[in-house]
């Protein structure tokens, strides 16, 4: 293939340019040759892409046409004019003749010339003009870096023209399916189509070669399209050698691709003039070589999947979350061991460069769950820039001179063959390893720094992403296990009641017998298979997970069945808000684990704040596995009765079972029922559950436990639901059902305290800095999705509701969603209370106490969603609880706790302490 011509020849052959047209001032005489030669400075054959003097429809001229003075389709419009004319009328000239071009002729550039003056519009830059020169053509010689094949790299992954690439791929795809085309075949002749575009824009292949072969070779209705394709792919895969000697000028000069790209054959898809149009328009209006391959794969699957094929950016996986795992896991050591190497002025810096160089190269990875492959693709280029630098550095020590005997096979030694995954679908997988090659590409074309080209082509190295399900497949098959470095990414997280079949078959087959595994997500299942697979090897690990699995009933099965294998935890990201680009999609709150056998010395936990923002890094000797810096290792276990036992005793609320007989929905259905059996009066009773003592908007209940034979009969509209709730009991299919049937007028389950009770909701918003709790009258009856707490006094009523308390249910509650589950067994009961509280402390809490409840009254009317919603909290009920914070502090010790974290240390010490006694 044709190499790029070098940033340093391009500015000689524009010196040159200069020097032999800086006299000319003739418009017609001259100007063709002047735009040749111009063309030259880039290598462009002028032959292949440039037309003189074309026609094209002018709307604002009388006749109806004018003439472009030199055109690139898709790339530069010219308008040269004499020496001195009006240049401004000129571009107003240049600016018309777009309305009568296609949509895919349009042009990025339009440059205006007077042979001295040029004026540069960069028209897929908002119109941006830059005027200069002919003599300081070789330093703005860069502008034009377009027409030798370097694109501006200035896309990030979450702009749109990634989407925008999507949707034209998309739109192919969607076409090429209503032809008839689908399935298997379709999605191979997609991943090539993207590869070739690819390959255009990047210089694997020359420039616009795909584009000139669609375009020259291919009838406009499309119809030999599909053949002549079919064609191409034949040609890729063959080497020169065995190519035929009358094959066609264009085809010939495309290279050997091999990598097993393009060995399968495809049938010939038929197509039109409409797919071929689309073909030519992704080519020739996107750069597809500003596409990161980190974002390939995703965007391509997104395209796959039909629902969400207009949404794509749905499956993008953030490169900043994915460096949240790498850089720990090993780019941050290796770049601190180089950055050593590059301070050393002794010797042995060569050889030691040598051999760290050397080692790069012997790194393998392993991600067992690498669908698209964007933790190996991302993987993969941090390693290919750190080699890079490497590069620079032994060219400084040993002089240009030595750089340039190396053979460049020398210089670059990591490659992909380093790089291994394992992805339950098969296009995936082969998008992972098309995307890891693209990487590879755009890494040699780095070398251009150092004056080098470097294209390995044909593919000769190739990562092994094995098609298969992790959970079943031994993963020492990938890469061998001795070979292995590190194992990382994003596996499936699956809740419980998410898993299908087969998933729930794989949980049984990795976790065994072990107690209580049922309830824990699909991803712990590649947790206990790496911590397995790691044992007495110096292999890490650095997962992506929900943080179910590190707090809440999910910590106390998963970590009984990974202890025995002695995994120390080295770094930890506690949740995040991981939220997707896709609309309407909801936030994922992840952790980031980072695991070994062999412990580190330096270990940290990244905190955010509010599960937002950057974080900040907490040093620390240990981590336990609610991801607390410096807790106590331990595992909480849910407890039937209070730890403390000087605490008051917890209680789920009453359980109806009643079909929903027995309560009314709303206060207007209560008072229409009034209406019809006003005796009822007496026995309805408030119905308070988490929703309604937020909200402020109560149900109502029947509640009848008082209620004689006789009462009941002599209210029809009572003894109508006390039937309908009989009927029902006896229509279930559990037995234990079947028996309350007996007791139709009565909950299911009873638990309702016997004097005014301290009320907790049992599901709370992640966005309050406290859970709501309140006083509450005997009278009204606490649901199941509450908690009662019969005998709580102010004392208790302030350390529950204190920033203190609040620092254990974050540690070890369970989260529906991001919502705090507040469970009595493994919260409240496993709760570490102040000790020996003084009185004089204990009064303080007490006034503290009271103080929350006097500003809550002080907001009358409020609920208290908004009295405790994050930022709509009054100043007054702010103040207050921070007065109850710090009187509570003190019961536990005079220090003042800074941090929530600390908090959770301190209290996971304690609580170490309270299991050790019992």
């Amino acid at each position: 293939m044709t190499a790029l011509l070098s940033w340093n020849e391009i500015k000689a052959r524009a010196n040159t340019f200069v020097g032999r047209w800086k006299y000319e001032t003739r418009e017609r005489a001259e100007a063709q040759a002047f735009w040749i030669e111009f063309f030259n400075i880039f290598g462009i054959d002028r032959k292949r892409f440039v037309s003189f003097e074309q026609r094209v429809d002018r709307l604002s001229n009388k006749s109806g046409t004018g003439i472009i003075d030199a055109f690139w389709p898709g790339k530069i419009l010219i308008e040269h004019k004499s020496k001195d004319k009006d240049l401004d009328e000129a571009t107003k000239q240049a600016m018309d003749y777009l309305d009568g071009l296609k949509e895919r002729e349009l042009p990025k550039v339009i440059l205006v010339c007077d042979f001295e003056r040029f004026r540069f519009r960069d028209l897929s830059r908002d119109g941006q003009e830059i005027a200069f020169n002919l003599k300081d053509l070789p330093k703005k010689v860069q502008l034009f870096g377009f027409l030798a094949g370097y694109e501006r790299q200035e896309l990030k992954e979450e702009e749109p023209a990634n989407r925008k690439a999507a949707h034209l791929m998309g739109s192919i795809h969607e076409t090429l399916e209503k032809a008839g085309y689908r399935g298997h075949q379709l999605e191979v002749l997609l991943v090539r189509l993207m590869f070739c575009l690819f390959a255009e824009d990047t210089g694997i292949f020359e420039k616009d070669l795909f584009f000139d072969f669609i375009d020259t070779r291919t009838k406009e209705d499309g119809s030999d399209l599909g053949p002549l394709l079919n064609h191409l792919f034949e040609v890729l895969d063959t080497e020169g050698k065995d190519r035929q000697a009358s094959l066609d000028e264009i085809l010939a000069k495309f290279p050997y691709v091999n990598g097993k790209l393009f060995n399968e054959s495809l049938r010939i898809a038929a197509m039109n003039g409409e797919i071929r149009e689309k073909i030519l328009e992704a080519s020739a209006r996107f750069n597809w070589g500003d596409i990161s391959p980190a974002v390939f794969g995703s965007m391509f699957q997104s395209i796959m999947n039909g629902d969400e094929r207009r949404d794509a950016g749905a499956h993008y996986t953030s490169e900043t979350n994915i460096l949240k795992v790498i850089n720990p896991l090993f780019m941050d050591a290796l770049w601190a061991e180089f950055e050593g190497l590059k301070a050393r002025r002794d010797t042995k810096k060569g050889v030691l460069l040598e051999a760290f160089h050397g080692r790069l190269a012997k790194l393998k990875f392993l991600d067992p769950a690498c669908g698209c492959g964007n933790f190996l693709v991302i993987a993969y280029r941090e390693l290919r820039i750190l080699e890079l630098e490497v590069v620079k550095e032994m060219q400084a020590f040993r002089g240009n001179t030595q750089l340039e005997l190396d053979a460049l096979d020398s210089l670059v030694k990591v490659n992909v063959h380093q790089f291994g995954g394992i992805e339950y679908g098969e296009w995936p997988a082969r998008i992972a390893e098309t995307a890891l090659w693209l990487m590879d590409h755009q890494m040699n074309m780095k070398l251009l720094e150092l004056g080098l080209v470097f294209t390995r082509l044909p593919l000769r190295s190739a990562p092994n992403i094995v098609v298969g399900n992790a959970l079943r497949v031994d993963w020492s098959t990938v890469i061998p296990r001795e070979e292995i470095s590190f194992i990382l990414g994003n596996p499936p997280f699956r809740g419980k009641q998410y898993q299908n079949g087969e998933q729930k078959a794989d949980m049984k087959l990795v976790f065994g017998k072990a107690k209580r595994a049922g309830v824990l997500d699909y991803v712990s299942a590649w947790y206990l298979k790496a911590v397995q697979f790691i044992h007495q090897t110096a292999i890490e690990v650095g997962f992506v997970s929900t943080n179910s699995i590190t707090q809440g009933e999910q910590v106390q099965p998963l970590w009984s069945c990974l202890s025995p294998y002695k995994p120390h935890i080295n770094f930890a990201h506690r949740t995040f808000r991981w939220d997707s680009e896709g609309k309407g999609k909801a936030a994922v709150y992840c952790i980031i684990v980072g695991f070994s056998q062999k412990e580190r010395v330096d270990k940290f936990v990244v905190e955010y704040h509010e599960n937002t923002g950057d974080g900040h890094a907490i040093a620390c000797k240990q981590i336990n596995p609610y991801l607390v810096p410096g807790g106590a290792a331990v595992i909480v276990k849910a407890r039937r009765n209070v730890l403390d036992t000087d605490a008051p005793t917890i209680c789920y609320g009453s359980m109806a079972n009643d079909g929903g007989n027995l309560i009314f929905e709303s206060e207007a259905e209560k008072e229409a029922f009034l209406a019809a059996e006003p005796a009822a009066k007496r026995f309805i009773k408030p119905f308070v559950g988490s929703e309604e003592f937020i909200s402020g908007e109560y149900r109502y209940c029947l509640w009848l436990t008082d209620a004689t034979p006789s009462q009941i009969a002599s209210m029809p509209k009572v003894l109508e639901r006390v039937e309908a709730v009989k009927t029902k009991r006896l229509a279930s299919t559990r037995p234990a059902t079947n028996d309350l049937a007996s007791k139709p007028h009565l909950f299911g389950e009873i638990r309702q305290p016997s004097k005014d009770y301290l009320f907790i909701p049992g599901v709370s918003s992640e966005f309050r800095n406290y859970i709501p709790m309140g006083f509450t009258p005997q009278d009204a009856i606490c649901n199941d999705l509450g908690r009662s707490v019969e005998g709580a006094g102010l004392y208790e009523f302030g350390v529950l509701t204190s920033a203190m308390h609040m620092a254990w249910v974050r540690a070890v509650a369970g989260r529906l969603k991001g919502d705090f589950r507040y469970s009595a067994g493994l919260v409240y009961n496993t709760f570490p209370w102040p000790k020996d509280v003084k009185t004089t402390l204990r009064k303080a809490v007490e006034d503290a106490a009271k103080g929350v409840l006097d500003a809550r009254k002080a907001n009358p009317g409020e609920t208290f969603d908004k009295l405790y919603h994050r930022t709509l909290m009054p100043a007054e009920l702010v103040d207050a609880h921070r007065s109850l914070d710090r009187a509570v502090d003190r019961c536990y010790r005079q220090a003042t706790f800074r941090t929530e974290t600390e908090r959770q240390k301190f209290l996971f010490d304690e609580y170490a302490k309270l299991i050790k006694a019992v």
